[in-house]
C-alpha cells in the first residue's frame, strides 16, 4: 500500500505516540466526496480474508472513509493500542484539561503515517473540521472532539486512531479482485461497541459478494 496519493487528504492531526502522545494538531479536515457516488466503497468495511497474504492486515477490519479515482483511505477499527486519559491527551495538545475525566482507547488505524491522528465518530456530531463519511459516520480532527468530549459535548461514540490504510488509484480494486479482502456492511455496534477481539469474526460473517 502507498500513502503518497493521500497527502492531500490525510493531514487531520499529528499524534506522536509515546506513553502519553504528544499532539501537534493542524486545524484541517479530511477532504472527501459525498457518500454514495458511483462504485465507491466509502462507508463500507473491508475485512481481511483468512488467507490474507500481508501479515500487517491479518484479521483486520477497515472502515473505508474515502474511495474514488484518486485512491482509497481507511481506518482499522479492531487494532487497539491501549488507554489514554482524556486529560493527558488535552495536555499534549496544549489544551486546558481542567475537569476532564475518563479515558479513551487509542487504536492503530493502519501502517501509513503512524503519527497522524483521526477520530471516527457517530454522525450526529459535527465541527468545521468534520468530514461526513455516511449519514451515520464521520471523521474529525482530534482537537475539537477531545475538547468537547471533556465537557460532555462530544459525539455519542468515537474511535481515536493513529495511522491509516491507503491505496493508490486502482490498487484496492486489484486487491479485492485477487481475493485479499471481503466486503461487509458496517453497524454502529461493530464499529464502536463490540469486544474488539470479536470484530473480525462478526464482520467476516457479514461479508457480501458485492455492494
Amino acid at each position: 500500500m502507498t500513502g503518497a496519493v493521500l497527502a492531500r487528504r490525510a493531514v487531520v492531526a499529528a499524534l506522536l505516540v509515546a506513553p502519553v502522545p504528544a499532539l501537534a494538531v493542524p486545524e484541517a479536515g479530511v477532504p472527501g466526496r459525498d457518500a454514495g457516488q458511483g462504485d465507491s466503497l466509502r462507508g463500507q468495511l473491508l475485512v481481511a480474508v483468512p488467507q490474507m497474504p500481508d501479515p500487517r492486515f491479518a484479521r483486520t477490519v477497515i472502515l473505508i472513509a474515502d474511495h474514488d479515482a484518486a485512491g482509497a483511505f481507511g481506518i482499522a477499527v479492531n487494532r487497539p493500542i491501549g488507554p489514554r486519559s482524556v486529560a493527558d491527551l488535552l495536555r499534549a495538545m496544549n489544551e486546558d484539561p481542567d475537569g476532564a475525566q475518563g479515558s479513551l482507547t487509542l487504536f492503530a488505524g493502519g501502517p501509513m503515517e503512524p503519527a497522524v491522528g483521526f477520530v471516527l465518530h457517530t454522525g450526529e456530531y459535527r465541527t468545521e473540521h468534520t468530514t461526513v463519511v455516511t449519514k451515520d459516520l464521520a471523521i474529525s480532527s482530534p482537537r475539537p472532539v477531545l475538547r468537547d468530549t471533556a465537557t460532555g459535548r462530544g459525539p455519542r461514540k468515537l474511535l481515536l486512531a493513529v495511522g491509516y490504510a491507503g491505496w493508490a488509484p486502482g490498487q484496492l480494486e486489484s486487491e479485492i479482485e485477487r481475493g485479499g479482502w471481503a466486503q461487509a456492511l458496517p453497524t454502529e455496534a461493530l464499529v464502536f461497541d463490540m469486544d474488539r477481539a470479536a470484530v473480525w469474526d462478526a464482520a467476516y460473517a457479514r461479508r457480501v459478494q458485492s455492494l
